[in-house]
């Protein structure tokens, strides 16, 4: 909640929270630590899910592009309603790097990069801003950082975003020896920041991890833990959304 001045007294304004996962059992997730029983609000292109009046829940799809895509139409129809978003979070659960991030745990990004967003070249991988152009990064404010590090325990460093979800030791290994300080990977996160970034708005990612990187193993993936890790984090997150600045950058 934000602390304005105006014509000489304090008022209040709550800050609006968009809150983004790539499919319906992670939003159910989040929500069940949210005031209400909440409804569902249609706009053009996607369905809302409101919590109280500062959350909306939003399924966004799978993958960077779609997330992007529904991400973008829900700001736009904020701004275009005069009600527009103070911050989106990408959420929902994720592979980790063993064995900085195990199953199990909460892993908060302090950067959200695309890991395979460049070309491929007979001397390795090169990002997309080594052929010069794009961005393959996007930081969260580093005081909601680590406001939200304190609140939930939650690991920080880098979290990946791929369009591939990566199923053997030998391309795990690959990505962190490109990005060292990458503790877990999921698909979305650099989508919704892309969007959130195109309508001026700072993004956070926060991720559940339900399986380690790596050879894919459904056997050993803990998906309702993760979830449910998920719904235990938002409950001890939401006093921090609710009190951050938007204008603390």
């Amino acid at each position: 909640m934000v602390v304005q001045a105006q014509e000489g007294r304090l008022t209040t304004s709550r800050t609006r929270v968009l809150v983004a996962t790539a499919v319906p059992a992670e939003r159910d997730a989040v929500a069940r630590a949210l005031p209400g029983p909440g409804r569902e609000v249609r706009l053009p292109g996607v369905t809302l899910h409101r919590a109280g009046e500062s959350y909306d829940l939003l399924a966004a799809g799978v993958g960077p592009a779609l997330a992007a895509a529904s991400v973008s139409a829900a700001l736009t129809a904020a701004a275009l309603g005069g009600d527009p978003y103070g911050l989106v979070v990408s959420t929902g659960i994720a592979g980790g790097f063993a064995p900085a991030a195990p199953v199990g745990s909460l892993v908060l990004a302090d950067e959200i990069t695309a890991a395979d967003l460049g070309a491929e070249t007979a001397d390795g991988f090169l990002p997309v801003t080594e052929l010069g152009f794009g961005t393959v990064t996007h930081r969260p404010p580093e005081s909601l950082v680590r406001e939200t590090a304190a609140a939930t325990g939650a690991l920080t460093g880098v979290v990946l975003t791929v369009s591939t979800v990566t199923g053997t030791a030998a391309r795990g290994a690959a990505l962190r020896a490109l990005h060292p300080r990458a503790l877990a990977e999921a698909m979305e996160g650099f989508g919704v920041a892309e969007a959130a970034a195109a309508h001026g708005v700072p993004v956070l990612e926060i991720r559940a991890v339900s399986n380690p990187v790596g050879p894919r193993d459904r056997d050993a993936w803990r998906i309702g833990a993760a979830l449910a890790a998920l719904t235990t984090a938002f409950g001890k997150l939401t006093p921090v959304l609710e009190s951050w600045n938007p204008h603390d950058r």
